[in-house]
């Protein structure tokens, strides 16, 4: 099973590995907000993770890490 982790603090709620996971099991927080007021992307069922790392391959600020 593939596990994906996000560094909340860096993330700046671009939406980009959202729009390319392919089991869309990534979202954006609606009640977070880290220090610099941005809504941080969160996995919704680690289950689903295929462990494609589109989303981490995506991410502009390397914010997502993929382990299989």
């Amino acid at each position: 099973m593939a596990r994906v982790t996000f560094k909340d603090e860096l993330c700046k709620g671009c939406g980009l590995c959202e729009n390319v996971c392919p089991k869309k099991i990534i979202i954006l927080s609606e009640n977070e907000l880290n220090a610099k007021g941005y809504h941080p992307a969160r996995i919704t069922n680690q289950k689903l993770c295929i462990g494609c790392a589109f989303c981490a391959m995506m991410c502009p600020d390397c914010v997502i890490t993929v382990e299989k």
